[in-house]
């Protein structure tokens, strides 16, 4: 009867050790692809800028460069993530609000340069109906990034060191 025991321990702890390790390469694997794809969308936010300096571009070729930028934003933000998932061994919350956050703050920008756009045109029915529709979007997504905003906030009072979510 002990035997068994001591083999049902045994065995715990090798699947326990191959499951932590595997877990760790697939968080650097992960890690490498995300610094990968944030190096590409710098270098193409780079690109971007420059263009936009070349050509005096307008507000679209402001709206690609800032886009791009929340983007790059977003990829470092998950980076870290899971950077620090990696250290310590546990999955925080805070990081994936603040990602949210910048996408929809990404989002709010493309509509109201969209609806810019509409608004400059004459007003047909199609493009009231696509003004109507966006600004139906506009005020979900508010109400979504005040909601974040207030979850991010609620994390950072309930902490005991009042330390940010994520700190080594």
């Amino acid at each position: 009867m002990a035997q068994d025991s001591e083999q049902e321990g045994r065995l715990t702890r090798i699947s326990a050790f191959v499951f932590l390790h595997t877990e760790h390469a697939v968080y650097a694997a992960l890690g490498l692809l995300l610094a990968g794809t944030a190096i590409l969308a710098l270098i193409d936010a780079t690109g971007l800028l420059f263009g936009a300096i070349r050509h005096l571009g307008g507000s679209g070729e402001l709206l690609k460069i800032v886009d791009s930028l929340l983007f790059l934003l977003m990829l470092v933000e998950i980076l870290h993530t899971v950077r620090v998932s990696m250290r310590s061994g546990r999955l925080t919350c805070e990081p994936f609000l603040i990602v949210g956050l910048i996408a929809s703050i990404r989002r709010v920008l493309v509509i109201t340069l969209q609806s810019s756009e509409v608004m400059h045109a004459p007003m047909t029915a199609e493009r009231e109906a696509l003004f109507r529709a966006s600004m139906i979007e506009l005020g979900v997504l508010s109400g979504l990034i005040l909601t974040m905003v207030i979850s991010i906030f609620l994390l950072h009072r309930a902490r005991d060191d009042n330390e940010v979510a994520g700190k080594e």
